[in-house]
């Protein structure tokens, strides 16, 4: 985070908080003066004119340079004297308040910067005690301004019991502003606490402060994150009856809450309402449907509002798994790779595109569409990993096709991918169904086998083909254990293939 304070002269003092953290976790925190490059200003015509009762006077330079040479010094020593405060707060054991009266006063920016500090620091504890003896020692600094952002700030880091007190101070100066009422109920209501958020709502109006849509939408936001959708239905009636009508960004929040409770009928509802009014319908709120008709696996829905949305960066790879996982679960491979394609123009061609895309041919078992992709990706120089490894592995299996599988599998180290277990599996399967996999299990053994068990191949894959006869096996081999012998800590493949032939000759 960064404060800055702009000169005259285009000179800029800039606080860089660094997250990092040091040995003796601490947060450092860099401070720098920057000294912008000079530009040149442009005049406007009628400045070039000359007129000739005014002749044109030269700048005064030497006065110029004496104002440029204060403000140096100036900001010389400001950022000398922050420098100072902050290595004093970092010290083990400081105390705010101590360094305050030592100092006499803090100018502003040396205060907000010390809070700041306290913030980045986990000492949020000691930023209100700090903050009544800095405002005691000039009084004009008991204002809204400097009491909306403290109280904002201890809501922010959760600490609503000091943003209240905080408050009845303010109360005791008769300094009421709506917006710290906000930021307390929202803080309440975030945490659980409706009964508490509903007091100072009621407190609000006792006082003659009306609740603006914007102190009911926070309301909202959490019964929705609590599942309260009934209390949602009596907050829009108490906003009625406030004369707080709903506008544009409350139906956008409502949608989104109900789709994610999978209420589509109010999240329906409340749509064509917005569609009605010619509402402004925001790209987070289509997402929000899009998720819901796939978690539900409404494919025709789904996709109407897919292509509303398929350029938009809301569109996060969470919500494109869940289209395809609706797509293979209704057979429609082709549209693995047009999910794909559109994926990699918001995007750029990652992992999920090259999956998406060899998991579509694969699927089919098209072998021609299969190397396009491979071949893609080899010209855009793209690293393989066990997922596409094990799609074309599954794909060759599937097809009896063990000229190819032999031929992959050996291509493993120089493709510098380490098998997981997903791959053992299909080593087993094809084994199962006449594969000669005997020389590529003893190198496995040397090089494989002793280590721990990994299952690293994109869930999509297994969604789509099934997880086969071996990963089943193992399942339910290891859940037919005793409780204690399952929590052992680490599992090698060389264990988990011993516990298979046990467990099937146990059954035989």
């Amino acid at each position: 985070m960064e404060n800055a304070v702009t000169l005259n002269l285009d000179c800029k003092i800039t606080l860089r908080w660094r997250s990092s953290i040091n040995s003796d976790n601490k947060r450092s925190i860099l401070i720098q003066t920057h000294f912008p490059k000079p530009t040149r200003h442009c005049c406007c015509l009628s400045s070039l004119r000359s007129s000739p009762s005014t002749p044109r006077r030269p700048p005064d330079d030497g006065c110029s340079s004496k104002t440029h040479t204060t403000l140096l010094v100036e900001t010389y020593h400001h950022h000398r004297r922050l420098r100072a405060l902050i290595e004093k707060l970092e010290k083990e054991g400081s105390c705010p308040m101590q360094i305050l009266g030592d100092d006499g006063d803090w100018t502003k920016n040396d205060f907000w910067a010390a809070v700041k500090f306290l913030r980045h620091a986990f000492r949020s504890n000691e930023i209100l005690q700090v903050f009544r003896m800095w405002k005691n020692i000039e009084k004009s600094r008991i204002n809204e301004l400097n009491y909306e952002k403290i109280i904002g700030l201890l809501c922010e880091e959760r600490m609503v019991e000091e943003a209240v007190e905080a408050l009845q101070e303010m109360e005791s100066y008769s300094l009421r502003p709506l917006e710290i009422y906000n930021s307390i109920i929202h803080a309440y209501a975030k945490n659980g606490k409706f009964n508490d958020a509903s007091f100072f709502l009621n407190e609000m109006k006792e006082i003659g402060l009306e609740p603006e849509t914007d102190t009911y939408d926070g309301l909202i936001e959490a019964y929705g994150k609590y599942k309260r959708y009934d209390d949602i239905s009596v907050c829009l009636k108490t906003m009625e009856l406030d004369g707080c009508l709903p506008d544009h960004f409350t139906y956008n929040l409502l949608i989104r809450e109900f789709s994610r409770g999978g209420l589509l009928q109010k999240m329906e509802r409340v749509y064509r309402f917005m569609i009605s009014k010619k509402m402004n319908l925001q790209s987070s709120s289509l997402v929000a449907m899009l998720e819901a008709y796939a978690n539900f696996g409404i494919l025709d829905k789904m996709e109407k509002v897919y292509r509303k949305v398929v350029n938009s960066s809301s569109l996060k790879e969470d919500t494109v798994r869940k289209l395809a996982n609706v797509y293979i679960k209704n057979y429609m491979f082709s549209r693995l790779d047009d999910l794909g394609i559109d994926l990699s123009s918001r995007t750029g061609r990652n992992n999920l595109v090259w999956c998406l895309r060899l998991l579509s041919h694969a699927c089919l078992l098209s072998r021609k569409g299969m190397d396009s992709v491979i071949q893609e990706m080899d010209e855009a120089k793209a690293l393989w990993n066990v997922t596409i490894v094990n799609i074309i592995l599954l794909a060759y299996l599937k097809m009896k096709d063990f000229t190819h599988l032999r031929n992959l599998l050996s291509q493993l180290p120089s493709r510098q991918v380490r098998p997981d277990l997903t791959t053992v599996g299909i080593l087993f399967d094809a084994i199962e169904i006449g594969f000669d996999g005997a020389k590529t299990l003893e190198t496995w053994r040397k090089m494989v086998l002793y280590r721990a068990v990994e299952l690293n191949t994109d869930p999509l894959v297994l969604t789509a083909f099934g997880k086969g006869h071996f990963l089943r096996d193992c399942e339910e081999a290891y859940s037919s254990l005793e409780p204690k012998a399952r929590d052992r800590k680490t599992w090698t493949y060389h264990q988990l293939i011993d516990l298979v032939i046990k467990h099937k000759a146990k059954q035989s």
